[in-house]
């Protein structure tokens, strides 16, 4: 497999993200060479373990605002950039990215490598592709769940026209514009300097690969490769009784309605009190990530 690594130049002041950096290597689940993840570290190392985990097309720049308050308040917190994105290895072929293949890398790191366990995961975008896909076949690594703007489709559902439109412009576009297309998806409208630094992890068209293949990704029609894992995981979704807490934007057209699936079917979302993020589009963490950390702090105090 051949892979691109961004240089390290390229995240050089980046504003409110002084975050290290740690490395691990994972197995890629064909056999090939293992590939080089990035991920992020922060607060209390013996504290509850947070794990966020960005989607498509950010990064862990896009957690910046909810890290401060989470290690603050002693947990332990956890951010892949998942492979294609960040700081982590970029496989050059669009046909090394396949969901299978994102759901083994995001595995080895968090359970095998890093051994993570009692996890309280916040999922959104392709975060939660991949995050409940692990839940339904690890529903034991987890102790709570927080979903923002999130789904895990099977291909048995109608797809919303805002993400029939993202996906093909997407597959079209010259240019995959990642800032701009990150701004799209805020209320607020992000600085230069952080359309740079969502920017960043991409110096050219050919680091865009993952990032271009994963709108193809989810599944649309009953016949796609991820349908019977993602229907596996339903099935353990809905005896699922560990507390899951459901935070979506008012302002999201891509996944508006998708927290309905949650409520009615997930025994874990009995019982707490879930929020709506006002004045926040798709990418929530980046428009109101504070009160998001504050709100997941008090669930999990009171759960």
């Amino acid at each position: 497999m051949e892979r691109l690594r961004t240089p390290e130049a390229q995240f050089e002041n980046l504003p409110d993200f002084d975050f290290s950096p740690c490395y691990a290597e994972v197995t890629d689940p064909t056999g090939d060479a293992p590939l080089r993840m990035a991920y992020l570290d922060e607060g209390n190392p013996s504290g509850e373990v947070v794990v966020l985990l960005h989607g498509e097309p950010s990064w862990s720049f896009l957690y910046r605002k909810m890290i401060p308050v989470l290690a603050g308040a002693g947990y332990r917190v956890v951010v892949p950039d998942l492979i294609g994105f960040g700081r982590s290895d970029k496989p050059a072929h669009r046909s090394e990215y396949t969901y299978a293949r994102h759901v083994e890398w995001v595995r080895d790191l968090l359970f095998d490598v890093v051994e993570l366990s009692e996890i309280t995961f916040f999922g959104q975008d392709w975060g939660s592709l991949l995050g409940l896909r692990l839940i339904g076949e690890h529903p034991e690594q987890f102790k709570r769940v927080v979903l923002g703007n999130a789904g895990l489709p099977t291909g048995d559902e109608r797809m919303n026209p805002a993400f029939t439109a993202w996906q093909e412009f997407s597959q079209n576009a010259p240019e995959l514009p990642i800032g701009r297309i990150i701004g799209g998806g805020c209320k607020t409208p992000l600085t230069e300097e952080l359309v740079r630094a969502y920017d960043a992890p991409f110096p050219d068209e050919r680091f865009k690969e993952g990032a271009r293949q994963f709108p193809l990704l989810v599944p649309t029609t009953p016949d796609d490769p991820a349908h019977d894992a993602n229907v596996a995981a339903w099935e353990v979704l809905k005896t699922f009784t560990k507390p899951v807490f459901l935070c979506y934007s008012d302002s999201d057209p891509i996944t508006a309605g998708a927290d309905r699936k949650f409520l009615e079917l997930v025994p874990g979302t009995k019982g707490v009190e879930h929020v709506t993020i006002t004045d926040a589009a798709h990418f929530l963490q980046e428009d109101k990530g504070e009160e998001i950390a504050h709100a997941m702090v008090d669930f999990m105090k009171e759960n």
